[in-house]
C-alpha cells in the first residue's frame, strides 16, 4: 500500500508537470519551464519513495530521493517565481544550480550504507559538506524567493499566490513529518503538487 500511494503521487505530479510543459510550449514563458521542472522533480522524488517502499531503501533510491526531493524541487520553484517577477538572471542561475545539484548527488559520499524500510535521514548518511550544505542553501533561497514574490504580489494575484503559499506550507509539513512513512510523505507531496499547480495557473 505504501508503494502504491507513493506511485500514485508520482503519477499525479508527473501529469501536472506535463500540463505545465504544454503551456510552456504554447507560450514560451520561462517561469512555466521552471515550475514544470519543480513539479517533475517532485514526481521523481515520489517515484523514489515508491522504489524505497517496494524494494527497501538502498544507496541508489536514497540518491534519487535526495536529488529530486532534497536538492531540486524548492530551488526550481523559487526560480520560477523570480522569472515571473521579471528577474531573467534566474533562468541561467537555475540551470547552473541544476548542474551543481546533479553533480553533488552523483559524487556525494554516503557515509553509512542505506538500508531498511523507513525513509532515510540525510543526517545519518551524509556529511554536512557538500551535500547537506547545498540542500540547505538551495531550499532556503528557493523558499525565500517563492514566498517573497508571493507576498509582494499577493494583491495583484491573490488566489494564485495564496495557493502557492499553501502548497509551500503543505510541503514543509510533509518534510517535517517524515516519520509518517512513504505513504504519508507521498500524500503531502500530492497535496502540495495540486496546490502549487493551481497557483501556477492562477498566477498566469
Amino acid at each position: 500500500m505504501e508503494a502504491l500511494i507513493a506511485f500514485g503521487a508520482a503519477l499525479l505530479s508527473l501529469r501536472l508537470a506535463a500540463r505545465l510543459v504544454a503551456r510552456w510550449r504554447a507560450r514560451r514563458a520561462p517561469e512555466l519551464a521552471a515550475w514544470a521542472g519543480s513539479l517533475l522533480a517532485y514526481a521523481l522524488a515520489s517515484a523514489a519513495l515508491a522504489w524505497g517502499a517496494a524494494a527497501g531503501w538502498d544507496d541508489r533510491s536514497f540518491r534519487a530521493y535526495y536529488l529530486f526531493g532534497g536538492l531540486l524541487t524548492a530551488p526550481l520553484l523559487g526560480a520560477g517565481s523570480l522569472l515571473l517577477w521579471r528577474r531573467r538572471w534566474a533562468g541561467p542561475a537555475a540551470l547552473v544550480y541544476v548542474g551543481l545539484a546533479v553533480g553533488v548527488a552523483v559524487a556525494m559520499e554516503i557515509t553509512t550504507p542505506v538500508s531498511g524500510s523507513s525513509i532515510p535521514s540525510a543526517q545519518d548518511h551524509l556529511a554536512f559538506v557538500p551535500a547537506r550544505l547545498v540542500a540547505v542553501l538551495g531550499n532556503t533561497l528557493g523558499t525565500v524567493a517563492a514566498v517573497g514574490v508571493a507576498a509582494l504580489t499577493i494583491r495583484r494575484r491573490p488566489l494564485g499566490n495564496a495557493l502557492i503559499l499553501a502548497g509551500i506550507a503543505v510541503a514543509a509539513v510533509g518534510s517535517a513529518l517524515a516519520g509518517l512513512g512513504e505513504a504519508g510523505t507521498a500524500a503531502f507531496i500530492a497535496a502540495a503538487a495540486v496546490l502549487l499547480y493551481g497557483g501556477f495557473i492562477a498566477r498566469r
